[in-house]
């Protein structure tokens, strides 16, 4: 149980104490008047005695009285009632209103458990429990079976201004005799015949004769003794004493308690029909007492129904305030004409009557009971010296409850000999001599129990209990069973639950007072029944208090008991006590994931906080429902809405002020997404807009970072090759994984999306309506501020346990600093009659409601240093927060005829639209892809007329420019050579600027700038990629402000296109020496190329067949001469799976081709093998070879700057030069650097029409013997390696090959193919033969030919037989670098035949590299001669 402010004994003592009477004068009850009491009103504060007591007991022993308590009542007479053994309406409305105005105090002091986990605020005492059972015990009518309320004596008191004062006391005696003796009254009980009548002379010090009162006083000493009269002097304070002088008011914390008493006396007196009185008492502050009031249940016979809005309109429009008594009226004061010596008279009178006139009475009283039993039973002479030989054995077995039969209706005689034991106990406990008084209970209880007077036995069992209590010195073990036997008898005997309560309350106290918590809290709770919800709810709440008080508190069973207390709080009409009960259980279950239990107690604590006027608890203890997961049923969910939302229509004040904060929807704050700029237009007829970036696209990490390196490049190349320092990437939609530390960047009149996502965390829909944003503005250099567009939202239905988003706009109109806040709306629950319609008025009426949710996101985590390390800190978030700019050129790209699907290689043409939809100019207009070699803008240099044209250029819409063939031509002959620089194709577009390579080209514009609301048109060359799939290609349009300086310094736009390529041609080419003099092939020689080309296609895309129109050749050193076997029939047709292969012959550049001004020049060769030519030196032919990706191209002109160095030094190099230098010269003889473009064209079949596709591939021919392939080799995937922790060593110096080495040097043998020769007349025949040895390095060689033959096969042998070289067999050369060097030998034959005179044997090694061996070097092909014999 909670702590009191009394101790067990304190309580248990002043609930019994001596009762005396009171009889009044009119005179007397005047005097008294004065004072705004009346006598006994005067003299109850000063009713506890200071000092000791004495009595004798019967053995003639002293017995101490502390501390005693008598009560001080007017005599009030009324008919005898039968008491029911339960209280009255009356009764527990008056109860009601004692615990109703006990609430806790502001600011009270509180008790923190801590027990476990939990930490509990409890309240440490309970005032409402001790005044409910102070007032109960007051309230409890005297009962015949027990004489501890009946009054011991009475006060007869007269004004001594009376006439004749000894015939009015006369008068007063006869009066006390008549009501006591008198058989029509039995109020009030008296304890014994023979009452002590007390005479008090009243004697007013303002008014009366102060001798006069003397000398009567004396008179009465005469009469009735010094021991029987007293002589009171009061109001001694005139009304013209000062009025400054504070006199205290002990009296004002009484009368709440003895009005309460005084009325409840009045309700039982009156007749049930006649209730006059309530008027009266109303006018005095009292409380509002009308029985007709339906009982506090009726409300919550709704409540008690979850999700009924009725009950909750009841309560919002009730206005009726409920009277909570507070004593007499207001401004009323008491004992104004009594001064502290009146005070001081007033506690010496009760002292007096006590020592000298009640104390002597009762002890005689003692003695004379104690007398008389003696004598009646033939006992010893004193029934206290044989208590242990009467109690000491032979006891009596005692029935139990349950074999005992109803006798509660058995009465004694009131001078029978068990009522006079009960007597005597009564006044031994009185006096508080609790050892006679257990000795008495104990022998009534034996004599009640074999007369089966059932509530005699209880009334002496429960005392016999107290009594062995209070014992002091070494006390007797309390006898709980007692308690409980006569609690059972009381209330399933007798049926008097009055008796069994206040039976409990004592034993509970009792127990407490013992740390037997347990047992305490059983009793408790087996006293609840349904007969008193305001008895059971003090009693569980009593009960939850032991369980939290044990040694081991029981947390959860204090909170279950502390909720079952709240709910018959709530019952009882006691509102505040309910929800006290509820929130200090909430205690232990919030948080301990019982959410059903967690759930019914905030919904109580909402109800019961909207009931008593706390809209703010009301409104959180529902957030709490709607807010966490919760486990109730749809329906549930539903009426816990409506209740929330009319919460917050109904009470006035909660959404005055500023708009509520609502927690439904859930805001993922994260999830937010801004974007910044207008919603792009969609495609209009042919034209397809760009995709650049929408609310609508999946945010990919990996791709915004190739967006960023697209933009870095297309900067850098803007800046002349340099990133600015102030270089900060363009995010258009920012999202939780972009980065947002810096305030972002918006343009004034361009509109701001803000996406949120909501979540519904119930299970019924929400309806979300009017929309809108809500934001500050900072206006920065203004000229003129003008307010923030808002566009408002549409409303937005959120279904049951999912995810919605809304989008709203802000159109900035002035410069500035934006914050946005969060979002304004209306909150509505869907209609339960099934209309779904969001605008319906029933979806919105009634049970919405406009509040407010803030959007609070929290930046990343910080990582960096040590202290973000060890500490959770977390950086801003600013993609709420942006900076609009002054007005920038905006943008919109168009495509036209754009494709999605073509072949590998295929050639189209297409056409880009620009619109600049600003008012500001836009100029520097660049575009940067991760395809460079998918499209080109062509190259404005180059657009020289040509003349004549193809007619059939013109019929087949032709991305080339052709020509026709000039007659007489010769099919794979060379048409046109051409020289092309490769900053030609850099000028006008697909050029190369800065770091981005060709990735960056510039679109040209008109005169360099596009004008607001002007658009131009531009065509767009597209090639298909080599590979086969799809292709994803992104473009990044880069453009900038005709004003500088700006916040912003550039725009982009991004663009994403699929392009799905399909197979066309594979082309595969190889490069060959040619085995011919250098005479015949020119001073720079030749080498052949064979083209081998195969239709792939597997008759996709309706290919019906391929013809090879033309072959060019691009390089800077060699072009394609002739077509050595082209086909009879004038165009190379392929179809499926069929294979091509030609043959050309390619030849160095000519002299006037190659001279210093056009070495980075390239020379463009066309062979057209149909009947008309193709321009492939000019757009888009030459632009997608220069974009084509060549991994060989950035290394091939330092290795021509290094081989050309290295050989200036090599004349001077001994041996032991570096391996690179060996690597370089060796590698450059084999180098051929060749391009080779193929150029087809491909009969499609679509819609029944026959199309003609064209395309070009390339082949790079790098190395002699080497094939090139049009198709790149796909990478095999990288195996997994292992970790190296230790420096890895530089790599070893790679060494030359001896297939590259092989090919140093060149041979080649002239002699004459046939020679005659008479061997009849000589027999040797000598033929002179030249071998002509060319070196194909720029370097030196060192050379031997070898002439011996050194094969020892048979067939060597025949070949070789009568055939050998005359003269020197071994040779030692050194050539210089591309030096032509001709050796004559001579051959000498004995037989005629023929004879292969390709046996020489040539070494070489590099001049410089003496620790080098000679390497073979590969021979030309057999040279066969014919000696014919004549």
């Amino acid at each position: 149980m909670a702590q009191c402010v009394q101790s067990v004994q304190e309580f248990i003592q002043d609930s019994f104490v001596p009762m005396v009477a009171v009889l009044c004068s009119e005179d007397a009850e005047k005097i008294t008047r004065k004072n705004n009491l009346n006598f006994s009103e005067l003299l109850r504060p000063f009713c506890r005695l200071t000092s000791e007591g004495h009595v004798r007991d019967p053995n003639n022993q002293v017995q101490v009285v502390k501390n005693l308590r008598i009560s001080v009542n007017n005599v009030v007479t009324r008919p005898s009632v039968p008491t029911s053994g339960v209280h009255s309406p009356a009764q527990r409305r008056l109860l009601s209103a004692v615990v109703s105005a006990s609430q806790p105090a502001e600011g009270g002091v509180a008790n923190v458990i801590t027990a476990g986990d939990y930490d509990l605020n409890i309240s440490a005492t309970t005032p409402w429990f001790e005044a409910y059972r102070e007032s109960f015990l007051q309230s409890m009518p005297a009962s015949d079976h027990e004489f501890l309320n009946h009054y011991l004596a009475c006060l007869l008191v007269v004004s001594s201004s009376e006439a004749v004062p000894v015939e009015q006391f006369h008068k007063l005696s006869q009066e006390q005799h008549m009501i006591q003796h008198n058989g029509e009254y039995t109020n009030p009980k008296w304890f014994i015949p023979n009452t002590l009548k007390y005479y008090v002379l009243l004697h007013d010090m303002s008014q009366g004769d102060e001798q006069r009162a003397d000398s009567v006083y004396e008179d009465m000493k005469q009469r009735y003794g010094c021991q029987g009269c007293y002589l009171l002097k009061i109001n001694s304070r005139t009304a013209a004493a000062g009025t400054d002088e504070q006199i205290p008011d002990p009296w004002s914390q009484y009368l709440n308690k003895s009005s309460l008493q005084s009325q409840l006396n009045v309700l039982i007196t009156k007749s049930p029909k006649n209730y006059q009185w309530k008027s009266n008492l109303s006018t005095h502050g009292g409380l509002d007492l009308d029985l007709d009031n339906t009982h506090p249940l009726q409300l919550e016979t709704a409540i008690d129904m979850p999700g009924s809005l009725d009950s909750l309109r009841a309560i919002a429009a009730e206005t009726k305030t409920t009277t909570v008594y507070t004593g007499v009226a207001a401004g009323t004061s008491h004992g104004t004409c009594l001064t502290l010596n009146d005070h001081n008279r007033l506690r010496l009178f009760i002292q007096e009557f006590t020592f000298r006139g009640l104390l002597p009475h009762i002890e005689k009283n003692i003695r004379q009971l104690n007398d008389q039993l003696v004598s009646r039973k033939g006992l010893s002479r004193s029934l206290f010296s044989v208590t242990k030989k009467l109690f000491g054995g032979g006891k009596v077995p005692e029935k139990s409850i349950a074999e005992l039969k109803n006798t509660s209706g058995l009465l004694y005689h009131p001078e029978a000999p068990e009522l006079q034991i009960r007597k005597m106990a009564d006044l031994c406990f009185l006096v508080q001599h609790y050892e006679l008084a257990y000795s008495c209970y104990h022998t009534a209880k034996k004599d009640f129990l074999s007369d089966q007077a059932m509530l005699y036995a209880a009334g002496a069992l429960e005392m016999a209990a107290v009594s062995a209590f209070l014992q002091g010195g070494a006390p007797r073990p309390y006898p709980a069973h007692y308690m409980d036997t006569a609690i059972q008898t009381y209330r399933d005997v007798c049926k008097n639950k009055v008796l069994a309560e206040r039976c409990a309350l004592f034993s509970a106290e009792v127990l407490k007072s013992q740390a037997k918590y347990s047992d305490a809290a059983t009793l408790l709770i087996k006293m609840t029944s349904e007969d008193s919800d305001l008895c059971s709810a003090l009693l569980l709440e009593q009960a939850a208090h032991c369980f939290i008080n044990m040694r081991n508190p029981m947390v959860r069973k204090f909170a279950f008991h502390m909720i079952l207390a709240g709910h018959r709080f709530s019952k009882a009409g006691q509102k505040r006590h309910a929800l006290r009960c509820y929130c200090q259980a909430m205690q232990v279950y919030k948080g301990k994931g019982w959410s059903l239990a967690e759930d019914h107690i905030n919904f109580t604590i909402g109800r019961q906080s909207f009931t008593l006027r706390q809209p703010e608890n009301a409104v959180l203890a529902f957030r709490h429902i709607l807010t966490n997961d919760s486990q109730q049923t749809a329906t549930q969910q539903g009426a816990f809405l409506r209740e929330y939302l009319y919460v917050y229509r109904n009470v006035p004040g909660v959404c005055e002020v500023a708009l509520p904060q609502l927690t439904l929807p859930c805001i993922n704050s994260s999830a937010t997404r801004v974007y910044f700029g207008h919603e792009r237009r969609l495609a209009e007829g042919e034209k397809q807009a760009a995709t650049h970036v929408s609310l609508d696209q999946e945010f990919d990490q990996d791709l915004a970072a190739v967006w960023q390196d697209l933009e870095e490049q297309v900067v850098a190349a803007a800046n002349r090759g340099v990133v600015p320092s102030t270089f900060y990437p363009t995010q258009c939609c920012l999202n939780s994984q972009t980065d947002n530390l810096h305030f972002p960047l918006a343009v004034v009149e361009e509109p701001i999306i803000v996406e949120v996502a909501f979540r519904n965390p119930l299970k019924v829909p929400l309806v979300l309506s009017d929309l809108s944003l809500l934001w500050k503005f900072t206006f920065k250099d203004f000229s003129r501020p003008q307010p923030q567009d808002i566009m408002v939202g549409d409303a937005v239905t959120i279904t049951n346990e999912k995810e919605a988003i809304a989008r709203l706009k802000l159109l900035p109109r002035q410069t500035g600093q934006l914050t946005i806040l969060g979002l304004v709306y209306n909150l509505a629950s869907t209609p339960s009659t099934g209309d779904s319609t969001i605008n319906s008025p029933s979806a919105t009426a009634g049970t919405s409601v406009r509040g407010r949710q803030d959007l609070e996101i929290q930046g990343p985590r910080l990582n960096q240093s040590k202290e973000e390390k060890t500490s959770v800190s977390h950086g801003p978030d600013r993609r709420l927060d942006p900076t609009i700019t002054p007005p920038m050129p905006l943008l919109e790209v168009f495509f036209l005829q754009f494709p999605t699907a073509l072949l590998c290689g295929e050639i189209r043409k297409a056409y880009v639209e620009f619109c600049n939809v600003s008012h500001v100019p836009l100029c520097g207009l660049r575009v940067a892809s991760t395809h460079p070699d998918f499209f080109t803008f062509g190259s404005s240099s180059l657009a020289t007329p040509l003349t004549p044209l193809s007619p059939t250029s013109f019929e087949n819409c032709s991305a080339y420019k052709t020509l026709a063939t000039p007659p007489g031509a010769t099919p794979g002959s060379v048409t046109a050579v051409t020289l092309v620089s490769a900053a030609d194709f850099g000028s006008g577009g697909g050029g190369v600027f800065g770091t981005g390579g060709k990735r960056i080209a510039e679109i040209p514009l008109g005169e360099g700038t596009l004008t607001p609301g002007e658009s131009t048109q531009l065509p767009l060359w597209l090639r298909g990629p080599d590979q086969e799939g799809v292709h994803e290609i992104n473009f990044l349009f880069y453009y900038e402000g005709a004003e500088k300086g700006g916040k912003i310094s550039h725009r982009v736009l991004r663009h994403t296109v699929f392009i799905c390529a399909s197979r066309s041609l594979s082309v595969r080419a190889t490069a060959c020496r040619s085995n011919t003099l250098p005479e015949e092939e020119g001073r720079n020689g030749s080498m052949l190329v064979f083209v081998d080309v195969e239709n792939i296609n597997t008759s996709e895309a309706g290919v019906r067949e391929f013809h090879i129109a033309q072959v060019s050749s691009s390089s800077k050193q060699w072009r394609l001469h002739k077509c050595i076997n082209p086909a009879e029939n004038k165009d190379c047709k392929l179809t499926t799976r069929e294979r091509g292969k030609l043959c050309f012959r390619a030849t160095r550049c000519k002299p006037h081709e190659a001279t210093s001004k056009s070495l980075e020049k390239y020379t463009f060769a066309d062979l057209s093998l149909g009947n008309e030519q193709i321009i492939s030196s000019t757009t888009p032919c030459a632009d997608f070879f220069f974009r084509r990706c060549q991994p060989s191209e950035s290394w091939r002109p330092l290795i021509a700057v290094e081989t050309q160095g290295r050989h200036s030094r090599s004349q001077g190099a001994g041996p032991g030069g570096g391996t690179e230098d060996i690597t370089g010269v060796v590698r450059k003889c084999n180098e051929v650097d060749l391009d080779i473009i193929v150029l087809w064209k491909a009969f499609v079949v679509e819609d029944n029409k026959q199309v003609i596709l064209e395309g070009q591939l390339h082949v790079a021919l790098q190395t002699i013997g080497k094939e090139a392939c049009s198709l790149r080799q796909k990478e095999e995937a990288q195996e997994m390696v292992l970790l190296k922790f230790k420096p890895e060593l530089p790599p070893p110096m790679t060494r030359p090959s001896m297939e590259q080495l092989s090919h140093l040097i060149k041979t080649n043998l002239h002699y004459p193919e046939s020679y005659s020769h008479s061997f009849v007349q000589k027999s040797l025949c000598m033929v002179p033969v030249i071998l002509t040895l060319s070196n194909c390095s720029l370097a030196q060689v060192d050379a031997i030919i070898d002439l011996r033959h050194k094969t020892t096969s048979p067939e060597s042998l025949e070949v070789h037989g009568s055939f050998t070289w005359l003269g020197q067999t071994q040779y030692k050369l050194q050539l210089r670098a591309q030096e032509v060097m001709r050796l004559p030998l001579r051959a000498g034959f004995l037989h005629a035949g023929v004879y292969n005179l390709g046996t020489p044997r040539v070494f070489a090694k590099l001049a410089d590299q003496g620790a080098m061996c000679e390497t073979s070097q590969q021979t030309a092909t057999p040279g066969l001669i014919i000696i014919n014999s004549t």
